[in-house]
């Protein structure tokens, strides 16, 4: 049966490395979106949980729903279904959702300072505080996202600028409209590692906190250890005669007499066809022919084969990035935290 298997000790790791750069523990908020990018939504809570961890960030109400035993405060990004709870705080992608909230629920208010993608404008922020504080609304917090934080390049630091005006400018007019001090947070995990001196009230943290947080050269990179490792089984094995091919449409051909097996991931598991032919394991196993559905073939006859330890280097081979990886694999295959 495959299998994933979750490292405690390198999820704790990591977020003893974050929690000393932004300098207290109560400024992590674990990303625990998209059944915790692949990791197990429910496991990763629980560990984020005995690690004393007290937000999360998630998609929806749903989501939080799964995991409100084991946080203080759930941020919810996304979603058309609201419910008044004191755990739950709601993002405002733009103005038109203000009414179709109801009243008395906890927002936070998102402001687009350059990713172009959700939030009010810079603006429009005066307007959208008085349509929360006309429609009832309890203003709990101030975000932005940073759109190449992970990149050598000047954008964090004019997106850093552009934050520090909308600051000031909900401070200015919180009084006004009757709010009191919201939280200000634009880190995710690439932005964590840009700062000097961290002097926000909160960082979102994924892809850092699973340690695969890749940063372009002459950035800081992390020592962030891989939470995560798929397992396959062994379903059968043979012995390839040289000029024998392996899988759909023989992509691959025998240049020797060779022993190759299948194992039990395939496309539909989240093992991208895009990486056939091409990649090798950890331990050496080559990948032969195309991945099928529910199969895939490599050289060797292990029972058990350690498809990847570090989802980047599978992503590298298959052309993408490490995050499409982790979320396409399926969620019924079993999570165990070792």
């Amino acid at each position: 049966m495959a299998i994933i298997q979750l490292s405690r000790k390198a999820y704790f790791h990591n977020l003893d490395i974050i929690a000393q750069k932004v300098g207290d523990l109560s400024k992590i908020a674990v990303v625990l979106k998209d059944n915790a990018y692949g990791h197990g939504l429910i496991e990763m809570a629980k560990l984020a949980h005995e690690y004393g961890v007290k937000d999360a960030v998630v998609h929806n109400i749903a989501e939080a729903e799964m995991i409100k035993a084991y946080f203080e405060r759930i941020l919810i990004l996304g979603g058309h279904s609201y419910k008044v709870d004191p755990q739950y705080f709601y993002v405002i992608n733009g103005l038109s959702q203000i009414a179709l909230m109801p009243e008395g629920l906890q927002v936070e208010l998102k402001v687009d300072t350059g990713m172009h993608r959700n939030g009010v404008a810079m603006d429009e922020v005066e307007e959208a505080l008085h349509a929360l504080s006309e429609r009832g609304l309890i203003l709990k917090g101030v975000m932005t996202h940073n759109r190449s934080a992970d990149t050598l390049s000047s954008e964090w630091f004019w997106q850093r600028e552009n934050f520090k005006i909308v600051k000031e400018q909900v401070l200015s007019l919180q009084d006004k409209f009757g709010f009191e001090g919201p939280r200000f947070h634009s880190a995710n995990s690439a932005s964590t590692f840009r700062f000097q001196n961290f002097d926000e009230d909160l960082v979102r943290v994924g892809i850092a906190a699973y340690g695969c947080l890749e940063m372009d050269k002459g950035l800081e990179q992390p020592d962030l250890k891989p939470v995560l490792s798929l397992h396959a089984q062994k379903i059968a094995t043979r012995t390839l005669e040289k000029g024998q091919h392996v899988g759909y449409n023989a992509t691959f051909r025998a240049q020797e007499r060779m022993t190759v097996s299948s194992y039990d991931l395939g496309y539909a598991d989240g093992l991208l066809r895009s990486a056939s032919n091409q990649y090798k394991t950890p331990e050496g196993e080559q990948l032969l022919g195309r991945v099928s559905m529910d199969n895939s073939s490599f050289t060797g006859d292990r029972e058990a084969l350690v498809v990847f330890e570090n989802v980047n280097d599978y992503a590298k081979v298959a052309g993408t990035i490490g995050y499409e990886v982790l979320t396409a694999l399926h969620p019924e295959i079993k999570r165990v935290v070792v």
